[in-house]
């Protein structure tokens, strides 16, 4: 009858049963997961605080540009060769546009509109009666940071409004969002049918102060956008 060979390893060989061995298995296993599980809940909450709630739409209004201006930049206190609009308090506007992950909308186009400090529109529906050196309406195109500042007037009321500037967001040929910006603290706030109707979120979103700045006013107002 052959003789089975013996098997001698290299290295001596413990029973799972053994006391050592088995402590060894835990604590290694324990420190596996104690490296893991903080690193999963990390990684969860920085996916889940990228997710950010799209600015509130809210209606486009009546006085859009019927033809867009031939003078349709940033600055809109100076309206092509004519002089500077001297009406109202200039301030400066200006924000960052991401999309709900947080990331700048890189070659979107801002636009905004208002009435001028007497509370007229460069539109036919409203008489055309806006000052001639108030521009009216501007645009811009966001860089990789997806920044936008114009320069402009403090919103001013007009009948039935409370002081806003309409805002909208393109991107290539899709318009991705329609709304506008309140003034945090206007006592016409409450009796305007559009902000009144807002939700505490809704109007946390949409309302903005203007603080003192190293050159004039300004409004901080952030634009989330689904793409």
């Amino acid at each position: 009858m052959p003789i089975s060979p013996t098997f001698a390893p290299s290295q001596p060989w413990h029973s799972p049963a053994d006391p050592a061995r088995r402590r060894t298995l835990q604590r290694a296993a324990w420190s596996a997961a104690a490296v893991a599980v903080p690193a999963l809940v990390q990684a969860s909450w920085a996916q889940g605080a990228q997710r950010l709630q799209p600015t509130p739409r809210q209606t486009e209004g009546p006085f859009y540009p019927v033809a867009l201006p031939a003078d349709s930049d940033a600055d809109l206190l100076r309206n092509g060769s004519l002089r500077h609009y001297a009406e109202g308090q200039p301030v400066w506007v200006e924000g960052r546009v991401t999309d709900t992950q947080g990331a700048p909308l890189a070659g979107g186009v801002v636009e905004i509109w208002q009435c001028d400090a007497a509370g007229h529109y460069h539109h036919p529906g409203d008489g055309g009666r806006a000052a001639e050196a108030f521009q009216g309406f501007g645009r811009v195109t966001l860089g990789h940071d997806g920044r936008y500042r114009f320069r402009t007037i403090r919103p001013a009321p007009y009948s039935g409004r409370t002081p806003h500037i309409h805002f909208k967001v393109r991107l290539a040929q899709r318009e991705l969002l329609t709304t506008q910006m309140y003034v945090t603290g206007d006592p016409g706030n409450a009796r305007d049918f559009l902000w009144s109707r807002l939700s505490e979120a809704d109007r946390a979103a949409l309302t903005v102060p203007f603080t003192a700045s190293s050159d004039g006013p300004r409004a901080e107002f952030a634009l989330v956008v689904q793409t």
